[in-house]
């Protein structure tokens, strides 16, 4: 039956509109029961047939054209134009030479685009929205992009719209249409068919429900009506451009090589000059200048950042991070202030019984077997409670409902006192449900005398029915006023703190009397609960206050509670430390919020709305704030804040949209390490970059001096392609995999304005550049001196092993490379050596000679080589003994831990 429509559904998808035709029609014609959806094998066909549920997108690339993409570069064009000519006038093994550089750096660009590309992907793919379906009478979770017309899908307050919806049923939902009408006012929906008139507007139909808005309260049932480009959001979206995925970062990048380029276009110039003046070949000279300018312009240098950043956010994933926008890698290492909710993020989100209070004696759960005046107020915490088993065992996690009554049965359990054996042999028979006026709840059993009835709630409530203490003994004075004192102390340490009495009855009470009922009770005890802090937060508070970044705790919990959690986990170290409440901040004016903030790291009785007063005045005193949230109000400040963090598990989807990355295990502690992990990320940015432009530095310096201290050009165009190909191609991608420096976490956040180029980088690079210059020059100029005829050969390895040893010494900014271990990053260990084996094939296969132009060294040579690229390493070296000599600076990168 669900096949019999699905031709004129595919060829008049809406013969009348939707929300003029009533739903039961709709599902008929869409084949479904809106009771039970769609089956798993239909679903599939559907899939087939329509399509993914997705928008319209700029298509991928495909592989030819990534390949292709590298033959466009303006100095390529101009490299190959070079080898044409070079093959007119018979320079054939320069021409076949060049040709084979060319195509073996298209080939290393398209594998870091490629790579690039679907490292995006696969992020894409993680981000990847879900949808509630019934399917087959069972509620599951699927990817928005597996829905096809004819799923039910099941909205609550929160969710995304995951397609286009006829709403079947709805309760008190109201949806946010802006993102598609541009109304900011949400729109109350219904199920009822609109008129048959003419074609309504959008934000009209109040039937429908459309994707890509959002469900701002209520809950609904929809069937699917449109996917994709078949929703209204489609059609829109096939009116936009392509998005710019790029990062400041990547712009920055780019736009600095740009002005590079015309620097040393110049340097280009000038060397050509100089070479004609000396009286070299203008074709040789031409091929020099061009082939220096494609090895010194760090074209790829956005690329390389791209596909760092993107295999960076993948690598988050591991730590339970998911990122959904890449700028968000390089904000982390610059987070000074990492405002967090408490309940579920810090905290475990899961009730704790802390002790039980009964005679003035206090019982720990677990400590040895209680006495009768305990066992009978565990029986009450198990007796009055509607928690229940999902298991077919009394385990803690086989219990199910209120996190609070879970607790109470589970401490009950410690004591001895098991629930579903209480319940067993003396089942409730009636009730009296707790309600926020009363703060109580009762359950009626079978007694020994009759009947008892036990009461739970809050202390104060509880007392006033209360006229005497139960002992084994019989009735005993109560002292209510010493009660609600150490209740009252138990709430001051941030304890949620309930009471328990009894009462027997000779005959089943009526419940529809409450305060018949609950009257004339003896008070059993007192039990105090939390929600006690996730193991592991405690040392990511540590982490974040030694990484000089302030955990801030905003919480809509009692200040009590919220003071105790904090100062557990080391948010205060102080008892009184001040909290802040909400309605202490709508006293505040922006001017005194200004001051005060600063000075507060705990907030409590919060709403959603404040939090943006409280990210807006850090972000005014120069604080870079990451904010979690998990709720649809939560996603202004989500947004407002510099790195919004959204809930994985508990969020709804509207948070997770505003934000720029999502906990996948809703874990403080997963914020933190995923703030080392974007240090780490950008550091090794900075090192690629060092590694790079240090190297294109040392070439230009070795062209460009050359002639000025009236030695030979040192170098064929072929030694400076090969050089390019085999530096920046493996061992430069290879520093993303190096480990987080030591003391990564024991240094301050990075200033977000800081230029990718501070802390002595741009010296680096010039003073390591000119360095390996003047070895390169050295080495030939001794050759020239002494008579050997291989200067030129040797001058070639140099240049290429420095910068071996160049990429090996500057994996640390501080930390010596025995400290580091050579095998600490086994890929760049491999490319090195890889290059270096490379490299020894030019010299020494005959084969390879005359198309590199060079000659074997005698063993005497190469330690020449060896010895003057060895010295490279040995400066930087130096350079990181003086870094720690100096000692730990707030501009420096790194500190000891």
């Amino acid at each position: 039956m669900q096949q019999t429509n699905e031709a004129a559904l595919s060829a008049n998808p809406d013969p009348r509109g939707w929300h003029q035709r009533e739903v039961h029609e709709l599902a008929a014609e869409h084949a479904v029961n809106p009771e039970h959806g769609l089956h798993a094998n239909e679903v599939e066909r559907r899939l087939v047939v329509h399509g993914p549920n997705e928008l319209p997108s700029v298509a991928q690339r495909g592989p030819l054209a990534i390949l292709a993409a590298q033959f466009t570069d303006f100095m390529v064009l101009v490299l190959l134009a070079a080898a044409l000519v070079s093959g007119v006038i018979g320079e054939l093994i320069d021409t076949v030479a060049i040709l084979v550089i060319v195509l073996l750096n298209a080939v290393i660009g398209f594998m870091q685009s490629w790579r690039a590309d679907r490292a995006m992907a696969a992020l894409k793919q993680l981000a990847a929205a879900q949808a509630t379906v019934l399917r087959s009478s069972q509620r599951q979770e699927v990817p928005a992009h597996k829905l096809v017309p004819g799923d039910i899908v099941l909205l609550e307050a929160g969710n995304k719209v995951p397609a286009d919806l006829r709403l079947i049923h709805t309760a008190q939902l109201h949806v946010d249409e802006s993102a598609l009408t541009g109304e900011s006012v949400t729109v109350a929906k219904h199920s009822a068919a609109l008129p048959d008139a003419a074609d309504s507007a959008l934000g009209d139909r109040l039937n429908m429900a459309f994707k890509g808005t959002t469900a701002t309260h209520g809950r609904a049932r929809g069937l699917v009506v449109a996917t994709g480009s078949a929703t209204e959001l489609g059609k829109v979206a096939q009116l936009l451009g392509p998005e710019d995925r790029t990062t400041p970062l990547q712009r920055r990048l780019a736009a600095f090589g740009k002005r590079l380029a015309l620097v040393v276009m110049g340097i280009c110039v000038v060397i050509f000059v100089a070479g004609i003046w000396r009286g070299e070949q203008a074709l040789l000279m031409a091929l020099t200048a061009i082939s220096l300018a494609v090895a010194a312009i760090p074209e790829a240098l956005p690329a390389v950042v791209s596909v760092l950043l993107a295999l960076g956010a993948r690598r988050m994933v591991a730590v339970h991070a998911l990122v959904r926008r890449l700028p968000s890698v390089e904000t982390l290492g610059s987070v000074t202030t990492i405002c967090s909710d408490k309940t579920g993020t810090l905290t475990q989100n899961k009730m704790h019984a802390e002790l039980v209070w009964v005679n003035g004696q206090s019982w720990l759960p677990g400590d040895e077997p209680p006495g009768p005046a305990l066992l009978e107020t565990l029986r009450a915490a198990a007796l009055c409670n509607d928690a229940h088993q999902n298991g077919g065992t009394s385990a803690a996690q086989d219990w199910q409902g209120d996190p609070t009554e879970t607790a109470l049965v589970v401490a009950a359990q410690s004591g001895g006192v098991d629930k579903a054996a209480q319940e067993a042999r003396w089942p409730r028979l009636k009730e009296l449900p707790f309600d926020s006026e009363r703060k109580r709840m009762t359950t009626l059993h079978p007694g020994p005398t009759g009947f008892v009835a036990y009461t739970k709630g809050a202390p104060e409530s509880v007392l006033l029915c209360c006229a005497s203490q139960w002992t084994t003994g019989g009735a005993a004075i109560l002292d209510s006023s010493a009660v609600i004192a150490h209740a009252d102390r138990l709430a001051a340490q941030g304890l949620r703190v309930l009471a328990l009495a009894r009462r027997d009855h000779l005959e089943l009470p009526d419940t529809n009397a409450p305060e018949q009922v609950e009257q004339q009770l003896q008070f059993l005890g007192l039990i105090a609960l939390i929600d006690p802090p996730r193991a592991e937060a405690e040392a990511a508070v540590r982490d974040c206050i030694s990484a000089g970044i302030t955990p801030v705790m905003i919480t809509g919990d009692h200040p009590a509670t919220a003071r105790a959690i904090a100062q557990r986990l080391g948010i205060v170290d102080d008892a009184q430390a001040k909290v802040l409440t909400g309605q202490d901040l709508s006293a505040l004016d922006d001017a005194a919020l200004l001051l005060r903030v600063s000075q507060v790291q705990v907030y409590a009785r919060v709403d959603p709305a404040q939090k943006i007063r409280i990210v807006e005045a850090l972000q005014a005193q120069g604080e870079i704030v990451a904010m979690t949230g998990d709720g649809v109000n939560d996603a202004p400040a989500l947004k407002r804040a510099d790195i919004g963090v959204a809930m994985g598990k508990g969020g709804t989807d509207v948070a997770r949209e505003a934000a720029s990355m999502v906990l996948l295990d809703d874990n403080f502690a997963t914020i933190v390490a995923a703030v080392r992990e974007g240090r780490r990320i950008y550091d090794n940015i900075r090192k690629f970059v060092r590694y790079a432009m240090t190297g294109n530095s040392g070439e230009i310096w070795t062209l460009f001096l050359a002639p000025l201290v009236f030695l030979p050009i040192p170098l064929l165009p072929i030694h400076i392609l090969w050089v390019n190909l085999v530096t920046d191609g493996l061992p430069g991608l290879a520093l993303a995999a190096e480990p987080a420096e030591r003391g990564v976490m024991q240094r301050p956040p990075r200033a977000h304005t800081e230029s990718l180029f501070a802390n002595g980088m741009w010296q680096h690079i010039l003073g390591i550049g000119l360095l390996i210059a003047g070895l390169c020059l050295g080495v030939q100029a001794w050759a020239l001196s002494t008579g050997h005829a291989h200067w030129q050969t040797m001058v070639f390895t140099v240049l290429t092993l420095s910068q071996m040893a160049h990429v090996m010494a500057i994996r640390s900014e501080r930390d010596a490379l025995w400290q580091l271990g050579l095998g600490s990053n086994k890929p760049l260990l491999g490319a090195v050596l890889l290059t270096f084996v490379l490299q020894m094939a030019t010299i020494y296969v005959p084969a390879l000679n005359p198309i590199f132009k060079t000659q074997p060294l005698s063993l005497a040579e190469l330690a020449i080589c060896l010895g003057a690229a060895a010295i490279v390493g040995v400066a930087v070296e130096l350079e990181k003994a003086w870094r720690r000599h100096r000692g730990p600076s707030p501009a420096s990168l790194a500190a000891e831990p």
